[in-house]
């Protein structure tokens, strides 16, 4: 039996200063991310919901500051780093921006009309691309962890890229998901398909203010 827990990554500084934060210009978690990062670090190490055989990192630095958060509380696993999980790629031009130069320099690239071989960031990846390239890492990661209990550390949108992929769901749009900061999504195989335990577990965020998206 495999199971998959997905972490998304704590609140990070990208978010807070509203740029493209990607694999150049992340800056890491907000203090807010650190401390929501700490609240699931505490709840993991209380509850033992999750015997993890393996962490899995993605390479973006908001998620592997949060990979090390978690890694105590899971018995000081060794962080295995994966860049096939890390979020969409914006490209050299586009890393670091704001989101108000991105828009005052190239436009609205509207991701809404549902293309997903827009070349929404120049020099990144196409949502097609991007969607692939998680999909990829993830089955290689149930192939090669079969049977294990894995948890990856990733992103909003490689969550969403999971749970359409795992669950046989339409490639594109239909539904939009809001995945908050340090939420748990479980996913498990027990036989030949995957099952859905649960989405977006944020309950230990109890007490914490909102996140910046939300605020």
């Amino acid at each position: 039996m495999t199971r998959l827990v997905l972490v998304r990554h704590g609140e990070s500084v990208a978010t807070v200063e509203r740029r493209i934060g990607g694999m150049r210009s992340c800056a890491g978690l907000s203090p807010l991310g650190r401390k929501q990062a700490e609240a699931l670090a505490q709840r993991l190490a209380r509850t033992g919901e999750v015997a993890a055989d393996v962490l899995v990192s993605s390479t973006m630095r908001r998620a592997t500051e949060t990979a090390e958060i978690l890694a105590p509380a899971l018995g000081e696993l060794p962080i295995v780093p994966d860049p096939g999980v890390a979020e969409h790629e914006p490209g050299p031009e586009v890393d670091g921006l704001t989101f108000d130069e991105f828009v005052a320099r190239y436009g609205d690239p509207n991701w809404a009309a549902g293309d997903p071989y827009i070349v929404g960031f120049p020099g990144g990846e196409t949502i097609a691309e991007f969607r692939h390239r998680a999909a990829t890492a993830f089955h290689r990661l149930a192939a090669g962890y079969d049977g294990a209990t894995v948890i990856v550390v990733c992103h909003a949108g490689v969550i969403d890229v999971a749970l359409r992929s795992f669950l046989n769901l339409p490639y594109h749009g239909v539904f939009e998901l809001q995945t908050l900061n340090t939420s748990l999504t479980e996913l498990l195989r027990p036989g030949p398909r995957w099952r859905l335990i649960r989405y977006n577990d944020a309950a230990h965020l109890e007490g914490l203010p909102p996140e910046t998206w939300r605020g």
